[in-house]
């Protein structure tokens, strides 16, 4: 890990002093994720509600730039504003077939169905559930390990179902969902910004 990449989490752990307690997971899932990008592979990312935005959220982060510039070199058929990903796909975007899944399998498969359709093995799943129970989230991550994936949970501090079935478990210090949530956000944003910190130059 960079000294740069070092101070990204030595400066959440200081605004967010509550996530120290759980700092060796949020390291061990930073080391999930880059074993994941420095072996061209690619996270898929799943949750419901307000686990659902935030799904969207670091996926916009991971397939562009977020802190740091990331040109494509060389530039694509000229396109040179293009950023380098770092590769990512939200299970929570795909309205026709989510619906179609949920109508015709069931809701509880709506993630593990794409899964099975996405999912290469050495991929991540990170899985976001405020209570670990989500039933659709955690046969996504069975799903996902069965495939021969990685598998990284954000939940509450219960952890619940998911908390046992992943790899590698961050089980937030709250127990409110709205506390859960806000505690995500700025864990989620570090993670990002870890990763390509370690990926890409300024």
């Amino acid at each position: 890990m960079k000294d740069s990449t070092k101070k990204i989490f030595e400066a959440l752990f200081f605004d967010y002093s509550d996530l120290k307690s759980v700092e060796a997971d949020i390291v061990s899932a930073h080391e999930l994720l880059m074993e994941c990008y420095k072996n061209k592979k690619k996270t898929l990312v799943c949750g419901n509600g307000g686990s659902a935005a935030d799904c969207e959220h670091i996926v916009g982060e991971l397939m562009k730039g977020f802190l740091l510039n990331r040109p494509v070199l060389p530039a694509i058929a000229g396109l040179k504003k293009l950023q380098a990903p770092l590769r990512s796909i939200s299970l929570v975007s795909q309205t026709s077939l989510i619906t179609a899944v949920a109508n015709d399998i069931g809701a509880e498969y709506i993630f593990a169905q794409q899964v099975l359709g996405y999912a290469d093995p050495g991929d991540v799943l990170i899985a976001l559930s405020t209570s670990g129970n989500a039933e659709n989230v955690c046969h996504a991550a069975s799903a996902a390990r069965s495939l021969g994936c990685g598998t990284l949970s954000i939940t509450g501090q219960n952890g619940g179902k998911l908390g046992g079935i992943c790899d590698c478990a961050i089980r937030l210090p709250a127990t409110k969902t709205y506390k859960i949530q806000e505690l995500t956000l700025p864990l989620y944003h570090a993670l990002c910004a870890a990763l390509e910190n370690e990926f890409f130059e300024e």
